[in-house]
């Protein structure tokens, strides 16, 4: 699962409010994208599951963002019914040791590999501490690495400002996949922990997802091309 290329590090977000728009972007997107995010947005629209199921068919990788919390057995079931789509990643919180297990042992002789969700992007240290978090973000995001590799799951997402503190932790072995990218010239808009692409590939991220950026843009094809040549 280790991209080969630059342009193999990008993952579409298709943050649409419709399927027609999804097909329409992709269709955009044409070579400069071979791997696509879908999540709460599009998954639970008509014609939701239909289009993961189209974009497997067309030999494109499929990212199903289901951020994943229950009961172990619930767990199980849904990554079951997952991996059963042809999905190559699919997300769960990363703050249960019985949920990771179960989402592993789900996944285990597919290719849908397993994606624990550390902090999310949006967040920052002062929300944490309404949360009842006194340490760091980065703090936070050791700690769930720590619960993830000891469940044998796959990768995490997490920000590119952590990625170099999970390579040390947890060495190659682990995937990383870092939401929150921007450009420089891109407005951060809800997200906090933001990093550019090179910044992100730089220190450790395997792949990088990228939404507004692209789907937001003008010319969602030249958009994707630059963030892949930034990445270089």
């Amino acid at each position: 699962m280790r991209p080969a290329t630059a342009r193999d590090r990008l993952i579409v977000a298709l943050d649409v409010p419709s399927v027609s728009r999804a097909d329409q972007l992709i269709a955009e997107l044409g070579e400069a994208a071979s791997f696509y995010k879908i999540g709460y947005q599009l998954i639970y629209r008509p014609g939701g599951l239909d289009l993961a199921q189209r974009i497997v068919a067309s030999g494109k990788k499929l990212f199903v963002d289901a951020k994943l919390l229950d009961i172990a057995e619930t767990i199980e079931n849904g990554v079951a019914s997952i991996a059963a789509l042809g999905a190559h990643f699919v997300t769960v919180h990363a703050q249960h040791r019985q949920t990771l297990a179960a989402a592993a042992r789900a996944a285990s002789g597919t290719q849908t590999r397993i994606l624990g969700v550390t902090v999310l992007t949006s967040l920052d240290a002062s929300d944490l501490a309404e949360f009842g978090w006194a340490g760091t973000a980065g703090e936070l995001v050791r700690d769930r690495v720590k619960i993830a590799v000891a469940c044998g799951i796959h990768g995490v997402v997490a920000s590119g400002a952590e990625a170099p503190l999970i390579r040390a932790y947890a060495g190659t072995d682990l995937l990383i996949v870092t939401p929150g990218v921007r450009r420089a010239t891109d407005a951060a808009g809800d997200q906090k922990r933001v990093v550019t692409p090179r910044d992100a590939v730089a220190g450790g991220a395997d792949y990088i997802v990228v939404g507004r950026p692209i789907v937001a843009s003008d010319n969602p094809r030249a958009a994707a091309e630059a963030i892949v040549a930034e990445m270089g």
